[in-house]
């Protein structure tokens, strides 16, 4: 079932816990199944950090996720879902990049003919 919903997903937000380590480690076994899933390098990914209000409770240094994301050329946030930070930012930069990853994936469309005058005062009409 989360292969079909990868193949169908337009770009994917993946948020872990910074008090979790397992969390974070499920982080890139999911990045490589949804590149493996889609067939691609590169994919619209946001990684997000949440609970970033525990950060007595850290388990995932700041670095560690900042480099993840570095090597992989995706964007990554600390969150918290409890003060509402970075939570509307985290999103807008996932819609962000799926409509920067489609513009770059869309063929340009061909241009269009010029237009053919045509001997009746310009009226582009068919005669049969």
């Amino acid at each position: 079932m989360r292969e079909q919903y990868m193949r169908a997903g337009h770009g994917f937000l993946l948020v872990y816990a910074i008090n979790d380590r397992q969390s974070f480690n499920e982080v890139g076994k999911l990045h490589t199944q949804i590149l493996r899933v889609k067939d691609r390098d590169d994919f619209p990914i946001v990684l997000v950090g949440n609970k970033a209000d525990l950060e007595t409770q850290r388990q995932v240094p700041r670095s560690e996720a900042a480099a993840f994301c570095s090597s992989r050329h995706i964007a990554y946030f600390e969150a918290s879902a409890k003060l509402r930070l970075n939570v509307d930012e985290a999103f807008e930069q996932l819609v962000r990049a799926i409509r920067k990853y489609q513009e770059q994936e869309l063929p340009p469309s061909p241009p269009t003919p010029p237009r053919k005058k045509t001997g009746n005062g310009g009226c582009p009409c068919l005669l049969l």
